[in-house]
């Protein structure tokens, strides 16, 4: 079994969503082969060297999990990308490149954390080309920690307002460009998230798109084993460690 998950939004002031994914890890992530993060695993990160307690205490979960056999992976989404590689080396995760290309269940697979797909977005996409620019990325992990702080959270506001005053259109993916890039990299399945509208979506030519869930309101996974390719939600715990699967409305 292997698992795929992407857009916490893991941050203090949601104990809800980190007790539900902390119970995730107890009871699914443990007896998996694999855990693949696709992005928008933090709400923000400013830096390895900024990690708070909350932060450190989330590596050392996906550390045990991982020590226990479990292979995980982190891509990075648009507001983790400055993750690093001492959060990796405490987590125990690998980070993959975005596009990645994998095997699952005997099949070759594009992962993707997906906001390079959302191409009509013209602005967020020139913005996305700046922020992630080698030279702006040093720039921006020796900036003074206030700077960085000032800055993620002007981003983030900036994000939440512009995102309401943009047609749904435009800040879903681009189906010119889904075409493309599973036409680049010869898969008939595509996996993605960022853009929090979980379904699987059947394209021409038997190809398909599985977009995951954010966890906002429940946590969602994909579960795929030789047999199938499963989206799932996962209820948030009234206490830390229960909590109630079942497949999603069709």
């Amino acid at each position: 079994m292997i698992l795929l998950i992407s857009d916490l939004h893991l941050h203090e002031e949601r104990p809800d969503i980190t007790g539900a994914f902390l119970a995730f890890l107890e009871q699914y992530a443990q007896q998996a082969q694999a855990l693949y993060i696709l992005g928008d695993f933090f709400e923000v990160w400013i830096g390895d060297d900024a990690m708070t307690p909350f932060q450190h205490s989330i590596a050392a979960a996906l550390h045990q999990v991982a020590t226990q056999g479990t292979q995980i992976y982190l891509m990075h989404g648009n507001r983790d990308f400055l993750i690093g590689k001492k959060f990796c080396q405490l987590a125990q995760c690998k980070l993959l490149q975005d596009p990645s290309l994998v095997s699952l269940a005997g099949e070759q697979v594009l992962l993707m954390h997906g906001d390079s797909l959302c191409t009509s977005d013209h602005s967020y996409i020139r913005l996305r080309k700046v922020l992630r620019n080698p030279l702006v990325l040093f720039v921006l992990r020796h900036l003074p920690l206030r700077t960085r702080q000032r800055l993620a959270g002007d981003l983030r506001q900036k994000s939440k307002t512009s995102t309401r005053m943009k047609a749904m259109n435009i800040t879903d993916v681009n189906p010119e460009a889904v075409e493309q890039v599973m036409q680049q990299h010869q898969v008939r399945t595509l996996i993605h998230g960022h853009t929090h509208r979980p379904a699987v979506h059947n394209l021409t030519d038997n190809k398909r798109r599985i977009v995951l869930g954010d966890w906002e309101n429940q946590g969602w996974f994909l579960q795929v084993t030789q047999a199938d390719f499963a989206l799932k939600t996962l209820s948030f715990p009234k206490s830390k460690f229960k909590s109630v699967l079942s497949e999603p409305d069709a």
